[in-house]
Order: structure tokens, then sequence, then C-alpha cells
């Protein structure tokens, strides 16, 4: 069978390339190995916070902001709500990377913004209980994307204008013609012709395109989720997602929603790395201490029974940020989601920027060079533990 683009992997990002293709007219087919949506990847996990100053890189912001717009067109276009603003906080030591890399994001781009101390917050939010000396920015406009029911929402939309999508069925490797044209997709139940692919399979990237093998490595990610003692403090209306850096690492949370808990985790958890066949799923007793243990000493009053413990994974990039490029290779063939535990937010507009490559070949109308892969060529590889 013939299409214009396949996509693999049509979990948040590949589900949104799949609806981008498609109301541009283009035929596609969306390729999943598992469930659609399932959780046995990155998506999972009902949440992602999304915050526009960017502390990792003020080059994010204008993505951001598109991704915003992209989030409510696609509200309009399913029925669905999808993102829920909170305000968010992005906070640490004053001298920290956090606190200032999101105040230098929001001044450099007039995002609207207030500095808070810990005590502050604290009063304001009494939710949290920061340090005093804490620093933090509060931006009224982070929240959070609700990211299965976004993926399913982006299926659905891709599908009512046109696109193949079919779950369960493991992509075994793929061919590229030579000159640039063409690609020949080989799964468990079929061979099928494109123009070009989207590669948009998560933590298995490296298992699909040798190319990135140590720039894109699987990490364990476990989630919390607790029982506020007082539960009226950590709703959607009441506690802005966070950022947090304190002593015992990097943290973020979001607000109780669905499952009856306050959910956050800590970045590079216990950095656990893998293939993604081999990362551990289960979560265990470590997994929980450490995270209560969080919880007591900055959110004493959500820190009720744990209600619920997830583990997913992220794909870490040397330096943290994502790929998004042609294969250096083949050019009918686009590389993308190696995110970094920090890339659901943009799922709208990186779906975007993946039409405009596979729409092309040449360059997408957003400023993307700052992900491209030849700045890999100069970092040090990610050696998997």
């Amino acid at each position: 069978m013939s299409f214009d683009v396949i996509v693999v992997g049509v979990g948040g990002m590949g589900s949104a390339a799949c609806w981008h293709l498609a109301r541009r007219g283009q035929r596609v087919l969306g390729l999943e190995r598992f469930d659609i949506p399932h959780a046995m990847g990155s998506s999972h996990g009902i949440t992602r916070i999304i915050r526009l100053p960017y502390y990792e890189d003020p080059a994010y912001v204008p993505l951001l902001r598109r991704a915003y717009a992209l989030w409510r067109e696609l509200e309009a276009a399913s029925g669905e709500t999808v993102l829920v603003i909170t305000g968010s906080i992005d906070a640490g030591p004053g001298d920290g990377a956090i606190f200032n890399g999101a105040l230098g994001s929001a001044r450099l781009h007039d995002l609207p913004h207030e500095v808070l101390t810990g005590g502050a917050v604290n009063d304001r939010f009494p939710g949290y209980r920061l340090p005093e000396g804490t620093r933090a920015v509060f931006q009224p406009e982070g929240g959070f994307v609700l990211s299965e029911r976004a993926i399913v929402a982006h299926a659905n939309a891709a599908m009512a204008a046109g696109a193949e999508i079919r779950a369960r069925e493991r992509v075994l490797g793929w061919d590229a013609r030579p000159g640039g044209e063409g690609v020949v997709v080989t799964t468990d139940r079929g061979r099928y012709e494109a123009a070009r692919l989207v590669l948009t399979a998560g933590a298995w990237m490296a298992d699909l395109a040798p190319v990135l093998e140590g720039l894109a490595v699987p990490e364990r990610q476990v989630l919390a989720w607790l029982r506020p003692h007082r539960p009226g403090l950590y709703a959607p209306d009441r506690f802005p997602v966070f950022n947090l850096e304190v002593e015992e690492g990097r943290y973020y949370g979001l607000p109780v929603w669905e499952v009856p808990g306050f959910k956050f985790g800590r970045y590079h958890h216990r950095a656990e790395h893998s293939s993604a066949e081999a990362v551990r799923r289960e979560v265990d007793a470590e997994d929980e201490r450490l995270l209560r243990r969080f919880a007591a000493r900055y959110f004493p009053d959500g820190a009720g029974a744990t209600m619920a413990l997830r583990a997913c994974m992220f794909t870490n990039t040397p330096d943290e940020h994502f790929i998004i490029d042609l294969h250096p290779e083949f050019p009918q063939v686009v590389l993308a989601s190696p995110c970094s535990g920090h890339g659901y937010k943009f799922c709208s507009v990186i779906g975007e920027v993946l039409a405009d490559l596979a729409s092309d070949r040449r360059a997408s109308r957003h400023e993307i060079g700052f992900l491209g892969l030849g700045r890999t060529r100069s970092t040090r590889p990610v050696v998997p533990a």
C-alpha cells in the first residue's frame, strides 16, 4: 500500500503529526506498536505540565506560544478539553538555574510574571511550604495538558481528516530509496510504501534510527499521587503547577485531577538508564520513599496516603534539548521526539513542525535550528548505566 507519509509512533507527537499532515491533504498512515493511547512509553499519567517562562532556553518560548494556540485549536476541532490553566511556579535558590532561567525568559519575551519569595508563594498558595529564601517566578498562563486525552483527540481529528491509523502493529524496519525519494516500511503485519517517513517512536528512536545511538537514551521515571490532607489546597484553581529546585534535586508537580492525589515527580528519578525494552516498569518501596520524603518537607498538607505510583520513561539527549531534524543520510526521513522529559507540552506545535518538514523536506516555518541533530556532534553521548 502507498501513502504520502508514514508516521511511526502514534503517541503525543506522532498523533499530532498525523493530524497536521492529514489536514493538509496528505495521505497518512500512522503505525503504533501498542494501544492508542498506551502506558508503555512517556505520555501516560493523565496530565503534563505546560509553562511559558522556559528556563531551559528562551528559544523555546515562541514554540510554546504556538503550542498554546494549537492546543486550543485541537479543543475546538475535537470538542474535548485538553488544556487547563492554573498558573506556574518556577522556583529555587536565588542564584539557581531554574529561577534565573525562568526570569530571563519572562523578561526577554515580555511575559506577564511576578517574582515572589518562598513565603509569599506559601501565603498565596497554602498547599506549598517553600523555604523563605526560595525565589520564584509566578506566571499566570501555566497549567497542564491532558496527555492521554490529547492523543485520542489528535488521532480522532487525524482520522476524520482522512488519515489511516493502526495500533498493535510493530514496525520491524524501514528502507529509504536512493536520491531522497521514497521509503518502504515493514511491520509484523505488512509492507507499506510512502514518499516520506516520520519517526516519533519515543524511547524506541535509537532502535529505529541507529544514527541516534547514544543520543536518545531511555531512563526510568516514577510519578506519585498522594491524597492531600487538605484536598481543597491542591485543586487546579488553588495550586499552580511547579518546577522546583531544592537540595534534594529538581522536582515538578501538578494539582489533583482524576486520580484523587496531588501528582509530582523528581527529574532523573534514580538515574536508571537502559534500552526501552529493559526499563524496569514495576515500582518499589525506595521509589515511594524518595518521593514521599520530598512531599513531606515541601508540601506537607499534600503528603497523605499514596493513591498511585507509576513508571514511565524519559528519552534523554546529552544536552537535554530535543532532536528534531531530517535524517543526515535520508532527507525523506524526519526524526523527532527524544525530548529529555520536557517535551509533551510542545506536541501540538511539533506536530506542525513535522508536517512542515515532511511536506517540503527543507525547513519549518518555526525556528528549530537549535534542536538540530548537527549540534550533537560536539557532545558526548549518554552512556546507559
